[in-house]
């Protein structure tokens, strides 16, 4: 019940708060964060959570489930069809390049052996769509960066997770030789996209029946109960459930505009209230001993592998595009670690292996120090978009031919001799 009451009123100071996070660098989530530290063993100990405990696993395993949920009904498949290269480019080149760069500084900077370094790579590899959302969701900002960043951080979980599983049986050979089976580990990916795919697909042919169809007020809860029947599947089959979460909620969009219209403030507001409990339990686990445990390197690891291997590996990835420059620097510095990371570093810890504190230590502060860098930076940021004039303008539109900056001087030659073209008519009409 502690946990509980120190829930409601960060989420009340959350609230009251909000209005002044939307114009500063005052960020909402990193309010949660402290609020969970302050209130852990650490320091006033109102709350006694541990890495093993089971609440962290569950409320980082339902946060990243929802927020992919709701962020992958905001993929347009026309969008990303005309504009698949980007996204395409950061997964396939960007993101092995952060793997390798973090794995090389585990190793050289914080002492760990090559296995373990190469299973910290794999785990602060994907970028995560909870602390993405905070510059995707600003319609300020273009709609193309908008898309690569989403579809990017939407993507990179599932992909990341296999080479996190095959590892942790390398580090641990005599525990973990079922999970290293490709094909099961292949199984549970193209099972999770499978789910992903016939659920909303099952549930759009049911309304279409007659004798079917969902209440006006009761539509909203239509999504709800496919992401909640789709949670439950994927984790009684095994399936990967990241990957059939943002799967199912880019087709239930496309199936069904009308259910996408319905569930989009309720899905919001759910993936907010698991996101602010998530870092509320994960703040718990950074106590001052979590915190002393890491060495020196580990520290410069955790700061290079933010300010630096992220960067470098997206702007390299994204040489030869259309990009803007200040928009390659804002998808280079946005590949916030959170949820993903922290569900992947707990399987580490659980396996027991031998450098296994020490690399979920590295993790967890490398966790922290992103959410403070870029939950605090999302305004700051998106104001350096002076695109007010396109906001209303077709969101959907992924292709690279205008620049944002060109187009509301196009529109104003157009738009300007209007009002002097419309008496003309009138003169030429009047005469005899």
């Amino acid at each position: 019940m502690v946990l509980i009451a120190v829930f409601g009123v960060a989420l009340l100071v959350a609230v009251l708060l909000s209005g002044l996070a939307a114009r500063s660098v005052l960020s909402t989530s990193l309010l949660f964060l402290v609020g969970g530290a302050l209130v852990s063993d650490g320091f006033l100990g109102l709350i006694h959570i541990r890495p093993e405990s089971d609440i962290v696993e569950i409320t980082a395993d339902l946060a990243l489930f929802a927020v992919l949920f709701t962020d992958g009904m905001h993929v347009s498949f026309p969008a990303l069809r005309r504009a698949w290269r980007n996204p395409a480019r950061a997964l396939a080149l960007g993101m092995p390049l952060a793997f390798v760069g973090t794995s090389l500084l585990a190793h050289f900077a914080a002492g760990l052996d090559w296995t373990t370094s190469f299973l910290v790579g794999a785990v602060l590899a994907p970028t995560d769509p909870v602390f993405a959302s905070a510059i995707v969701g600003r319609k300020e900002v273009p709609a193309r960066l908008r898309q690569l960043l989403n579809v990017e951080s939407g993507i990179n979980d599932g992909l990341a997770l296999p080479v996190v599983l095959i590892l942790i049986a390398s580090a641990a050979p005599t525990g973990h030789e079922a999970e290293a089976d490709l094909g099961k580990i292949g199984l549970e990916l193209v099972l999770g996209l499978a789910l992903g795919i016939a659920a909303p697909a099952v549930v759009n042919w049911l309304v279409r029946f007659r004798l079917l169809g969902a209440e006006p007020k009761l539509q909203p809860l239509l999504p709800l109960a496919v992401g909640v029947i789709l949670y439950a599947v994927c984790h009684l089959t095994h399936a990967n459930p990241y990957l059939a979460a943002f799967s199912a909620g880019a087709v239930l969009a496309s199936l069904s505009p009308e259910a996408k219209g319905a569930f989009e403030p309720l899905g919001e507001s759910l993936a907010e209230l698991a996101k602010f409990a998530a870092l509320l339990v994960f703040g718990a686990l950074l106590t001052p001993e979590l915190f002393g445990d890491l060495s020196f390197g580990g520290y410069v690891a955790a700061v290079l592998v933010i300010v630096l291997v992220r960067p470098a590996s997206l702007l390299l990835s994204l040489i030869g595009t259309r990009f803007e420059r200040r928009e390659r620097l804002t998808a280079a510095w946005f590949g916030p670690k959170g949820f993903a990371s922290v569900v992947y570093g707990l399987l580490v810890l659980q396996a027991q292996i031998p450098e296994g504190d020490e690399a979920f230590t590295l993790i967890a502060v490398c966790i922290a120090f992103s959410i403070v860098a870029h939950s605090s930076t999302d305004v700051p940021i998106a104001r350096v978009f002076d695109v007010g004039d396109l906001v209303g303008m077709s969101e959907g539109d992924g292709t690279d031919k205008p620049k944002p900056s060109d187009v509301p001087r196009q529109q104003q030659p157009e738009q300007q001799p209007e009002p002097e073209q419309q008496p003309e008519p009138e003169t030429d009409s009047a005469r005899p």
